[in-house]
């Protein structure tokens, strides 16, 4: 038997909040700034803004 979906049961639409943008905006800035600081030959806080973009900000910007 197919169950049927009454609107209380529909999943709820993702919201793309100010708190999203801002975050994401923050995550982009940080990968240009870390690809850029890699081509100037930084060693150290060029990987630790690509990580920071890359696995902190991008998903905060798109879980929160």
């Amino acid at each position: 038997m197919a169950r049927k979906t009454t609107k209380s049961e529909a999943p709820a639409a993702l919201k793309f909040t100010r708190v999203n943008g801002i975050l994401g905006l923050a995550g982009l800035a940080a990968l240009t700034l870390g690809y850029w600081l890699l081509g100037q030959g930084s060693i150290t806080a060029a990987p630790l803004l690509l990580v920071l973009g890359y696995v902190v900000l991008l998903p905060m910007a798109i879980i929160r």
